[in-house]
């Protein structure tokens, strides 16, 4: 395994006021990896990565990125971290080629057309780079936004929200950007409330609420671990008890006894084998049924379980 990329300590943010923002978070950032950070408005994401990007100042803890300590090299440091932040924050009169060369040229590189235009270009807005920014839809503005912050070429680049308020055909663009980006080897961590896009892009996840981070795991393993099957099975006719031939399995009687609800398994497909076991169990003991409904947990069946347990702490 590589050495982090990042790394943070006890990093703690209280707001004047007494609002605890991030309590106590110890997080490691693998090189290379697509990281989602997924919580729920005020969960602490955006505190976190305004830390890390120096736009909030940390409370308590450490945080070390390449090496650099963030409170005594952050110059360097933050050189090689890009940011597209969830909120417009560009000259809406510039031209879009002018906006990406003068962010390439903030953190001292020297111009290069050339990259310019591949960025552009990756990004589809090549045809757009003469036009303002306010002239732009607003999925090309949020482009814009992360043009910006690889014109730099970050080895680290934080997405806020980056496909918030986007419609669906270009959310799926940005995926297969922030694929490439991690195909060349640009490390990403991702803040989104579509959990579909960790579920689909991520290797792994951290679940953040009130400031805490409740979890991280690799994204296979979280769904391995804490993943369920649910069958809702219709019966023909009602049951007041559990039949001693199935009273062994995770079952209860619900809908006033006209259905059958298992909850088990362990996200491996063990699940389904065992309904499947517990249907042939039911016809052995004559008991007829009229339907199936098979559920496998989704990561936001997931999300939401854990969330509800740390509410509940």
């Amino acid at each position: 395994m590589s050495e982090p990329i990042l790394e943070l300590r006890g990093l703690t943010k209280v707001y004047p006021g007494g609002l605890k923002a991030l309590d106590s978070v110890d997080l490691d950032i693998r090189r290379g990896e697509i990281f989602a950070l997924l919580g729920p408005n005020g969960a602490g994401k955006t505190t976190l990565i305004g830390a890390v990007c120096g736009l909030v100042r940390p409370t308590a803890g450490t945080m070390h990125a390449f090496g650099y300590d963030l409170a005594k090299d952050w110059r360097r440091a933050r050189a090689r971290i890009g940011l597209v932040p969830q909120e417009l924050s560009t000259d809406m009169f510039e031209p879009v080629i002018d906006a990406v060369s003068y962010s390439r040229g903030l953190f001292g590189h020297p111009p290069d057309p050339g990259r310019i235009e591949e960025i552009l270009r990756a990004l589809s807005l090549w045809d757009k780079r003469k036009d303002r920014i306010m002239a732009l839809s607003g999925g090309m503005k949020r482009r814009v936004l992360i043009a910006k912050a690889l014109a730099h070429e970050p080895d680290l680049l934080f997405l806020d929200e980056p496909t918030a308020g986007v419609d669906v055909e270009l959310r799926k663009g940005m995926w297969e950007l922030i694929g490439q980006m991690r195909a060349r080897g640009v490390t990403v961590i991702l803040t989104t409330h579509y959990i579909e896009e960790a579920e689909e892009m991520a290797d792994r996840v951290g679940i953040i609420n009130n400031g805490r981070l409740l979890m991280v795991d690799d994204k296979a393993a979280m769904m391995q671990r804490l993943g369920r099957t649910e069958a809702i099975i219709t019966l023909s006719e009602p049951l007041s008890q559990l039949p001693s031939a199935i009273a062994n399995f995770p079952v209860t009687i619900e809908q006033a006894g006209m259905a059958l609800c298992y909850r088990g398994g362990d996200g491996t497909g063990k699940g389904k084998a065992e309904v499947a076991n517990l249907t042939k169990a039911l016809s052995a003991a004559g008991i007829d049924y009229t339907g199936i409904d098979v559920h496998e947990s989704s990561l936001e069946d997931i999300f939401v379980s854990l969330l509800g347990e740390g509410e509940a702490a």
